[in-house]
């Protein structure tokens, strides 16, 4: 079996504290729990990975120190892995900018792509910049039957997004189950191109096609 690509969700930020739209690069910094959460998850690695990447937003590149410091893998930055853009809505804590964020995010998940959150990303904007990436990634370091891991540091909304447009998790689990700072979503090459998740934050297959919606923090 081929490795996987483990998608890993930043520490926690001093935006998610204060329940800040944080979308902007390179955005805020993690705090001392965000720092303590990313050096247990590099201690807690059964293994080194064989690469290891982060999105350009400062949080993600912290939370990727971290790993290379337990691990010794050097960290990469890559571009067009930062979270969903926010536009107007960047910045604000209000409830009337989360309903309308959440909104507009829930449609993406049941197929209106289209869909754009105010002066930012529609969901084919993500995608369109997101997955060559991945797919790039794949074609690298995950093509050979005896690949290892690689892990990937990004975004909770970005994460969630592109895992349910590449795999066969059901729309209501991807669009109702967020994900904690420093949980994972891991990514199995499949013959043909496609790709099987076999781990969603503490879930594993079969992912419940009914599910009621989670408490969302700030995305970022």
């Amino acid at each position: 079996m081929t490795g996987k690509l483990i998608l890993v969700r930043h520490g926690e930020t001093e935006g998610n504290v204060a329940k800040l739209l944080d979308t902007r690069l390179p955005g805020l910094p993690l705090t001392e729990r965000g720092a303590a959460q990313a050096k247990n998850f590099g201690a807690n690695l059964v293994g080194a990975p064989q690469r290891l990447f982060s999105s350009a937003a400062l949080r993600a590149r912290q939370t990727g120190g971290y790993i290379e410091a337990a691990t010794g893998v050097p960290l990469e930055v890559l571009e067009d892995l930062q979270e969903v853009q926010l536009g107007d809505l960047e910045g604000l804590n209000t409830a009337d900018a989360h309903h309308t964020f959440q909104d507009i995010y829930h449609a993406w998940h049941f197929g209106d792509l289209s869909l754009r959150v105010p002066g930012g990303e529609s969901g084919h904007d993500v995608l369109e910049r997101y997955v060559p990436t991945l797919e790039r990634l794949r074609t690298d370091y995950l093509s050979a039957p005896d690949a290892a891991d690689i892990i990937l540091v990004s975004h909770g909304a970005a994460m969630r997004l592109v895992s349910r447009e590449l795999t066969d998790v059901p729309r209501a689990f991807a669009a109702n189950n967020h994900l904690d700072n420093t949980d994972t979503i891991e990514l199995l090459p499949l013959p043909g191109g496609r790709w099987e998740c076999t781990r969603w934050g503490s879930y594993v297959p079969p992912f419940a096609k009914d599910i009621d919606p989670t408490g969302d923090d700030p995305m970022g």
